[in-house]
This record gives C-alpha cells, structure tokens and sequence, in this order.
C-alpha cells in the first residue's frame, strides 16, 4: 500500500525502502466487508420510542460511536438507510468521517428517508393529539416527491431512501403488504434522482410494491421477503439487487416482546428464507445488508452467515457483498478486491470464510484507506 491505495498484491511484492511490514499471521486477508442497508442513528430497543425521546445531538453522537463499532468489526463501506427522524444529521457523520476527524466506514447516506402520510415510518401509535412528527420526510404525490428529493440533495445525502411498502401481515402462508407509492410516483422519483447523478433504494416486503419499484428501475429493493414471479424477473433483467436483512429478522424473532409477537417473526423469517432460496433460483442479483442499529452495530457480519445458512453458498454471499455491494455504492473497481489501484480497504479473519463464512464474525485486523484501526 501507499497512501490510500494498493500498490502491489501477490504472494511476493517489492518492498521499497523504509516500507513498514505487517505480519499477521494464519490469517486469511480480504476486502474490508460492505454493509448496504444500515441505520447508525438506531439502537437496540424500543425503536419508536428512542426517536422521540432522544435529542438529535444525542442520536449524532450515538451515530459516530456506532460508526466506529462497524469499522471496528471489518466494515469499511456502507450505505445509512436513513436516520429516522433525526433529517441530515448524518451528513454530518459522513463528513468528519471524510475529514478524519472520526473513526468509521465508507458511507452513502440517504437522510431522513422518505414516506407518506399514514405510512410505514409514520407515528401512528401515538396519540394524534401530541403531535408526534414522522420519522420520515412526507410526500404524498410525484410533485411532492421531487420536492423532498430536492431538499435532501442539497441537504448532503448520496442516496434516497423511499418507504414504499407497509405494514406487513402473514395470512394463509402469503404476505400482505399495501405499496405506498405508484409505478408513476416511483418513475418519477427515480427521474429526478438520476438528475444529479444519484439513485433510489426502496424499503419493499412483496407485491405490489415491490414490482412497481422494479418497473420504476429502483437501484435496490430491500428486505424483499415476498416476490412474484414477473418481480423476480424484471429484477435479474434490470440487475437489481435484493437486499434480505435476515440479520434484524432473526434479532426481532429471538428479542421479541411476547410469545406471539415471537411466534409471528420467526414465521415470517421462515417464509423469508423460502422465497430467498425460489429468488436465488430464479436468478435475482443480492447484496448484503444487515439493516443493523435496532440490532448492536459491529455485530452485522451475522448476515453473510444467514445468507450461507438459508441458500447462498459461501463464495456467492461473498461476492453479493463485495462485488454487489461496491457497485451499488457506487464504488465499483475502488472497492470490494484486493487488487492495484483499489483502496486499501483490507480486513483479516481467523480461518478461510469459503469453508466457513462465521470468521467474518472474528475480524482481527482492520484497514481503511491504508490506515490500521484495528490489530491484533
């Protein structure tokens, strides 16, 4: 490495004067890992509640030491899905991270995210006599849309996250989702976006949702627990990802708040890894994200672990995460391989992860942009 970039890589590599050697030992060296659908401005616990109650300097701060978590666990890029009531904050976060003023991944962020009234992100459990704000930005047709657009743009986000499928129900084995948006709506959205140079990626459960955002050309459609057939096909023929989190379903199932509430998340995770495995074979494109934050930060490699255990073989969760993963940020050819030219973005874990995907849980040393944060 010199400065930022891999100069060399090879079982033999010059060694220029005064270069620094670093041996790790039996380890196995690899990119640093992408997580592409996280929320550094959560928590674990009650999620409605810690939007409310905790200020949004709190929630910055809580954001740049969970930023810290997930660099220290082998996550050199990621994409914030949003901050959840807390707006732009996270431009601030992604900045000091560029600047170095603080430690922590690559980042893509999206802002406050985007919903509509009475949607997925909106507080409809508390009493509409206090007023409790949204933890999204509302639009409520295409003009309002491309107005919110807009205003995240010139507010710093790199993406735009859009809410456009929710709440979920299980019923006789099929999930029940309504869209939020129409196929115009998200055209016109996606439209804009393009404008300057950015993309859309869609919180979407199932149908018909999620094929309205696959006709719109979204860049991502994320959780996709549910998909039809015509989905599925517009997806491998668009090349757009699905991104499972089967990390924060799992959490949700063993954390539960009561024996049904339990009951119900560990049936949806099964019909999830189900309709993975039919989306794998219909040759849907994946990548990894984790939705981690109302899980612990720094712990999401449990994704890649999931993904081998519910279908994927290793290799394959594996290059969902590294090659998917980068192109999707936006980082294709600078991310996501060890080779010249690319950022020096190198992890090391305990063993060989195509044998056994788990090592990624144990990351031993830590690289970003030919700094050491983490060694043994």
């Amino acid at each position: 490495m010199q400065g930022e970039r891999i100069v060399e890589v090879g079982s033999a590599v010059k060694h220029p004067a005064g270069a620094q050697v670093m041996d790790l030992g039996d380890t196995t060296l690899m990119p640093g890992l992408i997580d592409v659908h996280i929320h550094l401005f959560l928590h674990p616990g009650a999620e409605d509640l810690q939007t409310v109650e905790e200020s949004i300097p709190q929630r910055t701060i809580m954001a740049a030491l969970a930023a810290r978590d997930d660099l220290m666990a082998g996550f050199t890029a990621e994409r914030d899905m949003g901050t959840e009531g807390a707006g732009s904050a996270d431009t601030a976060v992604r900045n000091a991270i560029n600047e170095g003023r603080i430690p922590g991944p690559r980042l893509r962020i999206s802002g406050n995210a985007i919903d509509i009234l009475g949607g997925h992100e909106d507080a409809i459990h508390f009493n509409p006599e206090q007023r409790i704000f949204s933890n999204a930005t509302y639009a409520n047709s295409a003009e309002q849309l491309v107005t919110a657009i807009r205003e995240q743009v010139k507010e710093g986000a790199d993406f735009i996250k859009i809410y456009e499928t929710g709440p979920d129900s299980l019923r006789y084995g099929r999930l029940v989702t309504p869209y939020q948006y129409t196929q115009a709506e998200l055209a016109a959205a996606v439209q804009e976006t393009a404008r300057t140079g950015r993309r859309v990626g869609v919180h979407a459960t199932g149908d018909p949702g999620a094929l309205y955002a696959a006709q719109a050309g979204v860049a991502s459609i994320d959780h996709a627990y549910q998909l039809s057939d015509e989905t599925m096909r517009l997806m491998k023929e668009k090349q757009i990802p699905a991104v499972p989190t089967f990390a924060i379903g799992e959490y949700f199932a063993d954390h539960a708040a009561s024996p049904e509430a339990a009951q119900r998340e560990h049936a949806l995770q099964d019909l999830h890894a189900q309709e993975f495995r039919k989306q794998l074979a219909a040759g849907v494109p994946m990548a990894v994200g984790s939705d981690v934050g109302p899980f612990p930060h720094g712990t999401q490699a449990r994704e890649y672990v999931l993904m081998v255990q519910y279908g994927m073989k290793p290799l394959e969760a594996l290059q969902a995460g590294l090659l998917s993963g980068a192109k999707l940020l936006g980082w294709e050819k600078q991310i996501g391989a060890l080779k010249a030219g690319y950022f020096a973005d190198v992890i090391a874990v305990p063993g060989n992860p195509l044998e056994d995907i788990s090592v990624l849980t144990r990351t031993s040393f830590v690289m970003k942009g030919g700094t050491v944060y983490r060694k043994p």
